[in-house]
């Protein structure tokens, strides 16, 4: 098991997207250097001042590159560290080579197991283990400090390990959050075309026997709508099927939608009062449409009555235009500093981007939160609904 573990480790690939600079790097650049010049400026114990000071510039320089490049910035970095150190045994100076501004090493550690693959973390690990370890020993200092020393190099590794595994985790329930909304929206659009696709099979065959009577023609074409009906139906659950649960069986009924939206609001509690507006043609929306504005209502008015603190109403808009419509949730709620994204709001932007429009959440520019959608009103000419 361990080593399948270590395996496991080694094959381990970076993490993606990860960005080569940053506005905080250059920040961190410039007060690194300032750190290093104010430092041999005013220091006057410092040993071998212009090799400390260009040792502290090398390392605040090595820092733009920590993230495309983890293994090869530790690598000269503790490199440099143990040619100092081995520099330092020969001419046996007074004092310790070097500045405090060098602790931005520390840095190094961070990005090393935060942005490595699984190779770059053993390898640079055993570099970093080695360096201090030679430090620690050659160290005159007692041994508690050497202790405490050895461990504080090696916490910023653990943090940045900590930080990776957490992100990671973040962005596997994002992806199955994703799934599940696609899964849903899926359900949905199989259970509604089943609909009107078994009752299209049915008027058929109804057809069929009305028809005795008529020319050839109108049976034989009664004939072809059954036919292709009833093997579209049977296309749509095979091709629908794998993405359901075994236990869900299909229910020939359609989602709750625009319809369903006066229930919905008169229900949520007495905590919120609901202001609902519909505007529009909302009668003729495409099924799979219909069904995501109940649900991001849905979601919405549920949000406010879990995190909206302080707030008495819930105004929910929704407008039919001529190629679109628009949902607006508002709630009146003190700000909270709520810049997060739940699951939920996660899976509903998923569902409006599958299906062609967008969905935004933040915090208003004076109270509350508000939740603003745009979907397609119509059937686009790819078909997407």
């Amino acid at each position: 098991m361990l080593r399948d573990d270590l395996r496991t480790l080694w094959t381990e690939p970076r993490p993606p997207d990860a960005p080569a600079r940053v506005r905080r790097d250059w920040a961190l650049l410039a007060v690194g250097l300032a750190g290093a010049v104010l430092e041999a400026a005013l220091r006057e114990d410092v040993v071998w001042r212009p090799v400390a000071v260009v040792f502290a510039v090398w390392l605040c320089l090595l820092l733009l590159w920590r993230r495309t490049r983890p293994l090869a910035m530790a690598t000269l970095a503790f490199g440099s560290v143990m040619l100092l150190e081995v520099a330092s045994l020969v001419a046996a100076p007074r004092e310790p080579v070097g500045l405090y501004t060098g602790a931005v090493v520390l840095v190094l550690v961070y990005a090393l197991p935060r942005w490595g693959s699984g190779r770059e973390i053993v390898l640079g690990g055993a570099v970093v283990v080695a360096v201090g370890a030679l430090c620690v020993v050659t160290d005159e200092t007692p041994v508690v400090e050497k202790v405490v020393g050895f461990v504080f190099l090696l916490l910023p590794g653990v943090v940045g390990a900590a930080v990776r595994f957490w992100v990671t985790a973040r962005e596997r329930q994002l992806e199955q959050v994703r799934s599940r909304e696609r899964e849903q929206l899926a359900r949905e659009l199989h259970d509604t075309v089943a609909h009107h696709v078994s009752a299209m099979v049915i008027i058929a065959q109804a057809g069929r026997v009305l028809a005795g009577t008529d020319p050839s023609a109108a049976v034989e074409a009664l004939e072809g709508v059954e036919e292709e009906g009833a093997r579209t139906l049977e296309e749509m659950r095979a091709m629908v099927a794998a993405l359901r649960d075994r236990e869900v069986g299909a229910e020939l009924a359609p989602p709750a939608g625009v319809a369903d939206l006066e229930r919905l609001v008169r229900t949520p509690g007495g905590r919120l009062r609901v202001d609902l507006g519909l505007d529009g043609e909302l009668d003729a929306l495409p099924p799979a449409v219909d069904a995501a504005v109940y649900r991001i209502v849905q979601e919405s008015v549920t949000n406010a009555l879990r995190h909206a603190v302080d707030a008495t109403e819930l105004v929910v808009r929704v407008a039919a235009e001529r190629h679109a419509v628009r949902v607006s949730v508002r709630d009146n709620g003190r700000r909270t500093g709520r810049g997060r994204d739940g699951y939920g709001l996660t899976g509903l932007r998923e569902r409006a981007t599958l299906l062609g429009g967008t969905l935004r959440a933040g915090p208003g520019s004076d109270r509350g939160w508000h939740v603003e959608a745009e979907l397609p009103g119509a059937r686009s000419e790819s078909g997407v609904h």
